[in-house]
Protein backbone atom coordinates (compact mmCIF):
# COMPACT_ATOMS: atom_id res chain seq x y z
CA UNK A 1 0.00 0.00 0.00
CA UNK A 2 1.36 3.39 -0.97
CA UNK A 3 1.85 6.05 1.70
CA UNK A 4 -1.00 8.20 0.36
CA UNK A 5 -3.35 5.20 0.27
CA UNK A 6 -2.40 4.19 3.78
CA UNK A 7 -2.99 7.65 5.17
CA UNK A 8 -6.31 7.92 3.36
CA UNK A 9 -7.29 4.62 4.98
CA UNK A 10 -6.39 6.05 8.38
CA UNK A 11 -8.53 9.14 7.78
CA UNK A 12 -11.39 6.99 6.53
CA UNK A 13 -11.33 4.90 9.70
CA UNK A 14 -11.11 8.05 11.79
CA UNK A 15 -14.22 9.45 10.12
CA UNK A 16 -16.08 6.15 10.51
CA UNK A 17 -15.15 5.29 14.10
CA UNK A 18 -14.42 8.70 15.62
CA UNK A 19 -10.93 7.57 16.65
CA UNK A 20 -8.02 5.37 15.59
CA UNK A 21 -5.85 3.19 17.84
CA UNK A 22 -2.21 2.90 16.79
CA UNK A 23 -1.86 -0.79 17.70
CA UNK A 24 -4.94 -1.66 15.62
CA UNK A 25 -3.55 0.28 12.65
CA UNK A 26 -0.29 -1.68 12.86
CA UNK A 27 -2.20 -4.95 12.64
CA UNK A 28 -4.75 -3.97 9.98
CA UNK A 29 -2.35 -2.09 7.70
CA UNK A 30 0.50 -4.55 8.10
CA UNK A 31 3.13 -1.90 8.85
CA UNK A 32 5.48 -1.12 11.71
CA UNK A 33 4.74 1.00 14.77
CA UNK A 34 7.25 3.57 13.48
CA UNK A 35 5.35 3.87 10.20
CA UNK A 36 2.02 4.39 11.94
CA UNK A 37 3.58 6.89 14.32
CA UNK A 38 5.04 8.82 11.37
CA UNK A 39 1.72 8.75 9.52
CA UNK A 40 -0.16 10.11 12.53
CA UNK A 41 2.46 12.79 13.11
CA UNK A 42 2.38 13.97 9.50
CA UNK A 43 -1.42 13.96 9.36
CA UNK A 44 -1.49 15.95 12.61
CA UNK A 45 0.96 18.46 11.14
CA UNK A 46 -1.51 18.95 8.28
CA UNK A 47 -4.31 19.61 10.77
CA UNK A 48 -6.20 16.47 9.72
CA UNK A 49 -6.26 14.78 13.13
CA UNK A 50 -5.37 15.32 16.79
CA UNK A 51 -2.82 12.90 18.20
CA UNK A 52 -3.52 11.44 21.62
CA UNK A 53 -1.80 8.75 23.67
CA UNK A 54 -2.14 5.48 21.75
CA UNK A 55 -3.77 6.90 18.62
CA UNK A 56 -5.65 9.90 17.27
CA UNK A 57 -9.00 11.71 17.30
CA UNK A 58 -10.63 13.90 14.62
CA UNK A 59 -9.37 17.48 14.51
CA UNK A 60 -11.77 20.43 14.60
CA UNK A 61 -12.42 22.41 11.42
CA UNK A 62 -9.85 25.15 10.73
CA UNK A 63 -10.58 28.50 12.32
CA UNK A 64 -10.05 31.95 10.88
CA UNK A 65 -10.29 35.46 12.22
CA UNK A 66 -13.29 36.54 14.27
CA UNK A 67 -14.50 38.65 11.35
CA UNK A 68 -14.22 35.66 9.03
CA UNK A 69 -16.06 33.36 11.46
CA UNK A 70 -18.92 35.86 11.66
CA UNK A 71 -19.64 35.04 8.02
CA UNK A 72 -19.63 31.24 8.47
CA UNK A 73 -22.76 29.16 9.24
CA UNK A 74 -24.64 32.25 10.41
CA UNK A 75 -28.07 30.63 10.22
CA UNK A 76 -26.90 27.61 12.20
CA UNK A 77 -25.47 29.84 14.95
CA UNK A 78 -28.70 31.81 15.15
CA UNK A 79 -30.63 28.56 15.51
CA UNK A 80 -28.33 27.44 18.34
CA UNK A 81 -28.74 30.78 20.10
CA UNK A 82 -32.51 30.64 19.94
CA UNK A 83 -32.55 27.03 21.18
CA UNK A 84 -30.30 27.97 24.12
CA UNK A 85 -32.37 30.92 25.33
CA UNK A 86 -34.93 28.86 27.33
CA UNK A 87 -32.06 27.27 29.28
CA UNK A 88 -31.19 30.70 30.71
CA UNK A 89 -34.57 31.17 32.38
CA UNK A 90 -34.14 32.12 36.03
CA UNK A 91 -30.37 32.69 35.77
CA UNK A 92 -29.39 35.87 37.58
CA UNK A 93 -25.68 35.72 36.72
CA UNK A 94 -24.61 34.34 33.34
CA UNK A 95 -20.99 33.81 32.32
CA UNK A 96 -20.89 34.09 28.56
CA UNK A 97 -17.86 32.74 26.75
CA UNK A 98 -16.40 34.43 23.70
CA UNK A 99 -17.09 33.31 20.15
CA UNK A 100 -19.47 34.00 17.31
CA UNK A 101 -22.19 31.61 18.51
CA UNK A 102 -22.36 33.13 22.04
CA UNK A 103 -22.46 36.53 20.33
CA UNK A 104 -25.69 35.52 18.61
CA UNK A 105 -27.07 34.49 22.00
CA UNK A 106 -26.14 37.88 23.49
CA UNK A 107 -27.90 39.66 20.63
CA UNK A 108 -31.09 37.74 21.46
CA UNK A 109 -31.13 38.15 25.22
CA UNK A 110 -34.72 39.18 26.04
CA UNK A 111 -35.22 42.91 26.75
CA UNK A 112 -36.83 42.03 30.08
CA UNK A 113 -33.72 40.26 31.39
CA UNK A 114 -32.38 42.27 34.33
CA UNK A 115 -29.60 40.00 35.58
CA UNK A 116 -25.84 40.23 35.03
CA UNK A 117 -23.80 38.94 32.11
CA UNK A 118 -20.08 38.37 32.69
CA UNK A 119 -17.94 37.98 29.58
CA UNK A 120 -14.35 38.17 28.40
CA UNK A 121 -15.47 39.11 24.90
CA UNK A 122 -15.44 42.81 23.89
CA UNK A 123 -17.80 42.15 20.93
CA UNK A 124 -20.33 40.52 23.26
CA UNK A 125 -20.06 43.37 25.78
CA UNK A 126 -20.55 45.86 22.93
CA UNK A 127 -23.62 43.96 21.71
CA UNK A 128 -25.10 44.08 25.21
CA UNK A 129 -24.33 47.78 25.68
CA UNK A 130 -27.65 48.59 24.07
CA UNK A 131 -29.59 46.11 26.21
CA UNK A 132 -32.18 48.05 28.26
CA UNK A 133 -31.78 46.25 31.59
CA UNK A 134 -28.92 43.73 31.76
CA UNK A 135 -25.79 44.58 33.74
CA UNK A 136 -22.61 43.79 31.85
CA UNK A 137 -19.25 42.90 33.41
CA UNK A 138 -16.38 42.87 30.93
CA UNK A 139 -13.36 40.93 32.18
CA UNK A 140 -9.96 42.42 31.44
CA UNK A 141 -6.75 40.77 30.33
CA UNK A 142 -4.59 40.31 27.27
CA UNK A 143 -6.66 40.42 24.10
CA UNK A 144 -6.30 37.53 21.67
CA UNK A 145 -7.04 39.51 18.55
CA UNK A 146 -7.99 36.59 16.33
CA UNK A 147 -10.55 35.25 18.83
CA UNK A 148 -11.53 38.65 20.29
CA UNK A 149 -11.33 37.42 23.90
CA UNK A 150 -9.38 38.49 26.97
CA UNK A 151 -7.12 35.92 28.63
CA UNK A 152 -4.44 35.78 31.30
CA UNK A 153 -4.01 35.69 35.06
CA UNK A 154 -6.21 38.75 35.66
CA UNK A 155 -9.07 37.18 33.72
CA UNK A 156 -8.85 33.90 35.59
CA UNK A 157 -8.53 35.63 38.99
CA UNK A 158 -11.66 37.71 38.32
CA UNK A 159 -13.62 34.54 37.55
CA UNK A 160 -12.51 32.99 40.85
CA UNK A 161 -14.50 35.73 42.62
CA UNK A 162 -17.73 34.98 40.73
CA UNK A 163 -20.50 32.51 41.53
CA UNK A 164 -22.62 32.30 38.40
CA UNK A 165 -25.83 30.39 37.82
CA UNK A 166 -24.93 29.41 34.27
CA UNK A 167 -21.84 29.31 32.08
CA UNK A 168 -22.41 29.24 28.32
CA UNK A 169 -19.42 27.88 26.42
CA UNK A 170 -18.72 28.43 22.77
CA UNK A 171 -17.19 25.05 21.99
CA UNK A 172 -14.24 24.49 19.68
CA UNK A 173 -14.24 20.69 20.12
CA UNK A 174 -16.39 18.21 22.02
CA UNK A 175 -15.50 14.51 22.08
CA UNK A 176 -17.14 11.69 24.06
CA UNK A 177 -13.79 10.48 25.41
CA UNK A 178 -11.92 13.70 26.19
CA UNK A 179 -14.72 16.22 26.78
CA UNK A 180 -14.45 19.91 25.88
CA UNK A 181 -11.14 21.01 24.38
CA UNK A 182 -9.84 24.15 22.71
CA UNK A 183 -7.01 25.30 20.45
CA UNK A 184 -5.42 27.99 22.62
CA UNK A 185 -3.54 27.28 25.85
CA UNK A 186 -4.29 30.60 27.54
CA UNK A 187 -7.93 30.49 26.55
CA UNK A 188 -8.26 27.00 28.05
CA UNK A 189 -7.38 28.41 31.50
CA UNK A 190 -10.11 31.04 31.20
CA UNK A 191 -12.71 28.56 30.00
CA UNK A 192 -11.86 26.18 32.87
CA UNK A 193 -12.34 29.02 35.35
CA UNK A 194 -15.71 29.81 33.74
CA UNK A 195 -16.82 26.22 34.17
CA UNK A 196 -15.58 26.12 37.78
CA UNK A 197 -17.48 29.26 38.82
CA UNK A 198 -20.87 28.22 37.43
CA UNK A 199 -23.63 26.05 38.81
CA UNK A 200 -24.47 24.69 35.37
CA UNK A 201 -22.68 24.53 32.03
CA UNK A 202 -24.30 24.89 28.61
CA UNK A 203 -22.18 23.94 25.60
CA UNK A 204 -23.10 25.39 22.19
CA UNK A 205 -21.58 23.53 19.25
CA UNK A 206 -22.37 23.27 15.57
CA UNK A 207 -22.24 19.74 14.15
CA UNK A 208 -18.72 20.11 12.74
CA UNK A 209 -17.33 20.58 16.28
CA UNK A 210 -18.78 17.31 17.63
CA UNK A 211 -16.57 14.24 18.10
CA UNK A 212 -13.45 16.32 17.45
CA UNK A 213 -10.54 17.11 19.76
CA UNK A 214 -8.12 20.02 20.24
CA UNK A 215 -4.89 20.11 22.27
CA UNK A 216 -6.05 21.83 25.48
CA UNK A 217 -8.63 20.33 27.83
CA UNK A 218 -11.36 22.64 29.19
CA UNK A 219 -13.88 20.36 30.90
CA UNK A 220 -14.88 16.75 31.36
CA UNK A 221 -18.02 15.52 29.70
CA UNK A 222 -19.56 15.17 33.18
CA UNK A 223 -19.17 18.94 33.68
CA UNK A 224 -21.59 19.72 30.82
CA UNK A 225 -25.29 19.75 31.67
CA UNK A 226 -26.73 20.78 28.28
CA UNK A 227 -25.47 20.50 24.71
CA UNK A 228 -27.18 22.79 22.20
CA UNK A 229 -26.37 21.62 18.70
CA UNK A 230 -27.58 21.05 15.16
CA UNK A 231 -25.83 17.67 15.06
CA UNK A 232 -27.88 14.64 14.05
CA UNK A 233 -28.79 11.68 16.28
CA UNK A 234 -25.74 9.68 15.28
CA UNK A 235 -23.37 12.49 16.26
CA UNK A 236 -25.13 13.32 19.52
CA UNK A 237 -25.94 9.80 20.75
CA UNK A 238 -22.67 9.37 22.74
CA UNK A 239 -23.31 12.63 24.57
CA UNK A 240 -26.91 11.75 25.40
CA UNK A 241 -25.73 8.32 26.61
CA UNK A 242 -23.27 10.12 28.91
CA UNK A 243 -26.18 11.91 30.58
CA UNK A 244 -26.00 15.27 28.81
CA UNK A 245 -29.28 16.94 27.91
CA UNK A 246 -29.05 17.34 24.14
CA UNK A 247 -31.09 20.29 22.85
CA UNK A 248 -31.73 20.21 19.12
CA UNK A 249 -31.40 23.52 17.28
Amino acid sequence: MLTAERRQAILGRLERDGKVVASELVASLGVSEDTVRRDLRDLADQGLLQRVHGGALPAPPPTGSFARRLELAHDAKVALAEAALPLLEGARVIVLDGGTTPLELARRLPPAYDGTVVTNSPPIAAALAAHPRAEVVLLGGRLIKQAQVAVGAATVEALHAIRADVCVLGVCSLHPEVGVTTLDHDESHVKRAMVACAGEVIAMATADKLRTASPWVVARLADVAHLVTDGDDELTRPFATAGIDVVAA
